[in-house]
């Protein structure tokens, strides 16, 4: 990964966009970050973070183009109307206009739906989205993390997604056959 890489990190969706903004408290200082907020998670942001904010309805922002080269992309939590819209190729807005360029210019693209049960359609924009090569990371709890609150059950969401992102981290005790 490149010293200063480019992350766009995406809130869609009201329900669980706090963890979106715990991504951002929790990257790499050398990171250079970029944020977009759906009308629907905007409520939650509440202070002022060294991340630049774009409106969803730009969608001629500059992390819309490929010839921006952002090198990562999470979308957490994500709905499954935005699941589905970059699944069918839908890019209405810039969360799903920078989600199609990650897609296209083959680079690193996470998303992290939020809802439960998922529906067959859900499942099959899930797998589509996989195949392409699109990392489809849910917030599920493992146990063996022995966490005892919420917020560590958060960080141990957001560490595993670094994991499979490439981002060095130190939000969760690895397991290992000695514990």
């Amino acid at each position: 990964m490149p010293s200063q890489a480019k992350i766009i990190v995406a809130i869609s969706g009201a329900s669980g966009a706090h963890i979106g903004l715990k991504v951002l408290k929790v990257l790499p200082e050398a990171m250079q970050r970029h944020l977009v907020i759906s009308e629907h998670a905007k409520v939650v942001l509440d202070k002022e973070t060294d991340t630049k904010e774009y409106k969803n309805s730009d969608i001629g922002a500059s992390i819309a183009s490929g010839s921006y080269g952002a090198d990562i992309m999470m979308i957490t939590p994500c709905s499954m109307n935005t699941l589905a819209k970059i699944s069918c190729g839908i890019a209405d807005d810039l969360i799903t206009r920078a989600a199609s360029v990650m897609i296209k210019e083959n680079k690193k693209l996470l998303l992290a739906p939020r809802e439960m049960p998922f529906s067959a359609i859900a499942l099959e924009n899930m797998l589509k989205l996989s195949r392409l090569g699109v990392i489809i990371a849910p917030p599920v709890a493992a146990y063996y993390a022995n966490v005892s609150t919420v917020d560590e059950m958060e960080d141990f969401f957001i560490g595993k997604w670094f994991d499979l992102l490439g981002i060095e981290h130190n939000l969760y005790q690895r397991w290992s056959s000695d514990d």
